[in-house]
């Protein structure tokens, strides 16, 4: 029986991989939109797209478990999407300069269409005040690969820059709550005990 991870995201990937956890990676076909335009923000957006993906996905593969997991981020009170241009990525970073970053990460587990299981943190991360000129020089070294990330970082690479404080769990803020995770998966006979 294989594990299999309802996402494209390579972090994910390999944040299941780092910790001794065989998946394989399928991609969700969601449309993620509805649950946007009804105007769910943070956990509660987190939630519904893990869930969606997980059972998505279970519902291709009904023997298997099926790990769903999302993340979403909103700056006082407003959701914000992964960036869609270099420009848009620069507005994005000018909006959160002194401002928190509340970051919501889910996971979901299904198996044969229902999901059994899920997870949600958020952590919240206070982003110094950046620059004109800082956030042009962090653009040029990391675009386009975080147009990919949803808070325009990369909290393993150049991304911890932007912080001045971080309060939540390291695992939450790269996608996904991994420790919850893993102890579901050892509840479901998965993982070993």
């Amino acid at each position: 029986m294989a594990l299999i991870l309802a996402s494209t995201s390579s972090i994910r990937s390999q944040m299941l991989a780092d910790a001794g956890v065989e998946h394989v990676a399928m991609p969700p076909a969601i449309d993620e939109a509805p649950a946007k335009e009804r105007g769910l923000i943070g956990e509660d957006l987190a939630y519904e797209l893990a869930r969606a993906k997980a059972v998505a996905v279970s519902l291709q593969r009904p023997d298997e478990w099926v790990i769903g997991s999302d993340s979403t981020i909103s700056v006082d009170g407003r959701a914000f999407d992964k960036p869609a241009s270099r420009g848009e990525a620069a507005e994005h970073l000018r909006f959160f300069s002194g401002r928190t970053i509340e970051l919501s990460s889910a996971v979901a587990l299904a198996r044969g269409g229902p999901v059994d299981w899920d997870h949600a943190e958020t952590a919240r991360l206070h982003v110094r005040d950046l620059s004109d000129a800082f956030i042009e020089s962090y653009l040029d070294t990391e675009w386009p690969q975080v147009g990919y990330c949803v808070g325009v970082f990369r909290m393993e690479g150049p991304g911890v820059q932007l912080f001045e404080r971080v309060e939540g769990s390291h695992f939450t803020i790269l996608g996904m709550p991994l420790i919850p995770l893993l102890g579901a998966l050892r509840e479901r006979e998965v993982l070993p005990r």
